[in-house]
């Protein structure tokens, strides 16, 4: 079996915001904790355990562990606008009736799952409301929390969402793996 890999987004947004943060002494302690080399630009995907070790190093070197997943989910959703999704497509998704624009940036998310799942099972759960989930996250995996935890993918779905299809969209994690669910559930809302 294949260890699983994530896209490098995961780890390069968070470096970027550690660094606009001033905080490079914090990021060279998380990737050094979290036995990971610093990924080059244009690095292909990742080990998906590499992924994960970052993530959860930052939560527990830093209390700010939160903004800063927000902020690296921003940054991703946004580097995947600039780069994944054509203009064109964009332009036509903001111009289809909202449900319709959901569901076509659904069935691309979810064909592009394994970009940030990686061995992790991504499933569209309900259309109406709209409920992802991701089974087995490996960002989470081994993780124990009393609340859920994927600040990550809660702010790429917001971004992808409210720049295409519901510019006041709400995206809520109701359950997460690490808080011993099955797995983490998106909840989104325009």
């Amino acid at each position: 079996m294949q260890a699983g890999r994530i896209g490098p987004n995961a780890i390069l947004q968070l470096i970027d915001v550690l660094e606009r943060l001033g905080e490079g002494d914090l990021c060279r302690a998380v990737l050094v904790e979290a036995g990971v080399a610093r990924p080059s630009p244009g690095a292909g995907m990742l080990p998906e355990v590499d992924c994960a070790a970052v993530h959860q190093t930052l939560r527990r070197l830093t209390p700010m562990a939160e903004v800063v997943l927000a902020e690296a989910g921003r940054a991703t959703g946004d580097y995947i606008l600039a780069n994944r999704i054509p203009k064109a497509a964009q332009g036509l998704l903001r111009l289809l009736p909202r449900a319709v624009a959901a569901q076509v940036l659904t069935k691309a998310i979810a064909r592009h799952s394994w970009t940030f799942a990686g061995t992790g099972e991504f499933r569209v759960e309900s259309a109406r409301p709209l409920v992802l989930s991701v089974a087995r996250n490996p960002l989470v995996a081994g993780w124990r929390a009393e609340r859920p935890q994927c600040i990550w993918h809660v702010s790429v779905f917001q971004r992808l969402y409210g720049r295409l299809v519901w510019p006041a969209v709400q995206v809520r994690e109701v359950a997460c793996c690490a808080c011993g669910d099955p797995a983490c559930r998106f909840e989104v809302s325009g």
